[in-house]
């Protein structure tokens, strides 16, 4: 009973976060080419790219990369957010912990 209950606790909270995020996803119209998505734009898409690739099944414009954004600078803090978000974990575990 106690694990269906933190089951059930942890969907609620993934539903509610990605109803939040929805409004800050590449793709939903808030960025132009006069006003485009720079470098802190960048982290936070590439921080959350897999909540933006699974509201995209489901929402037609969604992406995970901002088209509309200022070019280097952005891809820099994309590239810097998928790496330290994600490629950190594996990087961060001990040598000793293989379970």
């Amino acid at each position: 009973m106690k694990h269906s209950k933190r089951f059930l606790l942890l969907c609620t909270v993934f539903v509610m976060m990605s109803v939040m995020l929805s409004g800050c996803v590449p793709g939903d119209g808030s960025y132009s080419e006069q006003s485009p998505a720079g470098f802190f734009w960048g982290i936070w898409h590439g921080w959350i790219a897999p909540i933006s690739l699974i509201i995209g099944l489901f929402k037609n414009g969604i992406r995970v990369y901002e088209m509309n954004n200022t070019g280097w600078w952005y891809d820099l803090g994309f590239y810097l957010a998928i790496v330290g978000g994600f490629g950190g974990f594996a990087f961060g575990r001990r040598k000793g912990d293989h379970h």
